[in-house]
């Protein structure tokens, strides 16, 4: 028996989400149910966190146990024959019997998507549409607030497990113009439910000047789960990557991704 880890893209606007509930179609769910048919038995795989309805990934890590010796790129092929095209295999390597793709993960990185092309069909549901002008320069001076580690009751689901920390450290937030869409980037070692969406929005609001930075800080210090009643809709947000010790570059994938000629500016 042997451990894979594989990386997977998925579009996320037909999903429940990544996890596989009753009467719901999580991504999980058709990844193990391609596993089942090669392996014909169950299998079961882990991944490095949860996407909530309507989010996309580029870069999702899971691992799973074979008992099948296929190099990587037959291994690949062989799961997106058995994939909807909404769901890309991009890699499975085989990694020592150790390796946990969520206990091991020492970052994520999560982009989010605006765009103000409200009448581009080809976007609806890849990026958030705003069609305000919003103040970047602000925007940037805002994010400052969220770098660090902090409580960030303030920003998470109102459902908060008494039993899970909510102190997490963000490492970098970067704001970039790009042809056609802003670029949100958000890093960290780990995120609490809705924490980049409700971050995304926070800032938005902020680039209308619906917001100050000094009305950000009082509600991150809040720790109070009513302080934010901002969040940004699903669609606009993708988990780009995750990143384990040993790394050794950032993935090619997340820069390239997602293809967003249609968002250009005519």
């Amino acid at each position: 028996m042997m451990r894979y880890k594989a990386t997977v893209s998925y579009d996320g606007s037909l999903y429940s989400g990544w996890q596989s509930q009753i009467n719901a179609h999580g991504i999980q769910e058709e990844i193990e149910k391609a596993l089942a048919v090669m392996h014909q038995r169950p299998v079961e795989i882990t991944a490095a966190g949860r996407t909530d309805s309507g989010v996309h990934a580029v870069g999702q890590v899971f691992h799973f146990d074979s008992d099948l010796q296929l190099n990587s790129d037959h291994f690949t092929r062989a799961l997106n024959s058995l994939l909807p095209i909404t769901i890309r295999m991009q890699e499975v390597i085989a990694v020592s019997e150790t390796f946990h793709a969520r206990f091991d993960c020492i970052g994520k990185r999560y982009d989010y998507f605006i765009t103000n092309r409200k009448n581009d069909p080809f976007i609806q549901k890849r990026m958030k549409i705003d069609t305000a002008k919003l103040d970047v320069a602000y925007m940037r001076s805002c994010a400052t607030v969220f770098i660090g580690t902090h409580d960030f009751t303030s920003f998470t689901s109102s459902r908060i497990d008494p039993r899970k920390p909510r102190i997490k450290t963000v490492t970098s937030i970067q704001i970039l113009e790009e042809d056609g869409y802003l670029r949100i980037i958000f890093e960290g070692k780990a995120f609490l439910r809705y924490m980049v969406r409700m971050m995304a929005q926070t800032l938005i609001e902020a680039g209308k000047h619906h917001l100050s930075k000094e009305q950000i800080q009082q509600m991150l210090d809040a720790k109070d789960k009513h302080a934010c009643r901002y969040k940004a809709e699903a669609c606009g947000l993708y988990l780009m990557e995750v990143r384990y010790g040993g790394d050794t570059s950032e993935s090619e994938l997340s820069y390239t991704y997602p293809p967003l000629h249609a968002c250009s500016r005519q």
